[in-house]
């Protein structure tokens, strides 16, 4: 009778791991897809208006701010800006950005681009056009469907995310203070 009995448990066990656990897998990890969704939609349309108006004020970045932060989730949010010398040298033909040879670019990182932000009188960072522009966005939480694949597949790492978005392009238009 014994043995009867394990194999009864053992049936339960699985049927509850059929049952319960496989269900709330597939619907976390449906969560975290369309909190990815949201998250890439959210950065293209961000990076797309710095890029279609030449400028990044401090109420699209809040904005953009509070849209990942809906999801639930925490954020790591690198941006990258490349702007674009038009004197890195002494040759006079330096303003025309067409001209023959290399274009040179300084680079702004986030926290260079958030205190330009922050204490600029408008509020505003200005780009030309020829500039680049990038943002790259990666959750910092751990989500349910992450601790349940980690519990289930033994798959663990520091470093991993389960969402993340990138989107990039150069400047259009020149903006204007």
């Amino acid at each position: 009778m014994t043995g009867d009995s394990l194999i009864v448990i053992i049936v339960i066990f699985v049927g509850v791991v059929i049952m319960f656990i496989f269900p709330l897998m597939s619907i976390a990890e449906r969560t975290d897809d369309i909190s990815e969704l949201s998250v890439q939609t959210s950065t293209t349309d961000f990076v797309d208006n710095v890029r279609s108006t030449g400028k990044l004020t401090l109420d699209d970045y809040d904005t953009f701010l509070q849209q990942l932060v809906s999801t639930g989730n925490s954020f790591e949010i690198e941006m990258e800006a490349q702007i674009l010398d038009e004197n890195p040298g002494v040759k006079t033909t330096q303003a025309e950005t067409t001209k023959i040879g290399e274009n040179v670019y300084y680079i702004l990182y986030t926290s260079q681009i958030e205190d330009r932000l922050n204490t600029s009188s408008d509020n505003t960072l200005t780009f030309k056009e020829g500039d680049r522009f990038s943002v790259t966005v990666k959750n910092t939480n751990t989500t349910i469907a992450q601790i349940l694949r980690n519990f289930f597949y033994n798959l663990t790492g520091n470093g991993t995310y389960q969402i993340a978005a990138q989107h990039a392009g150069i400047v259009t238009v020149n903006g204007t203070k």
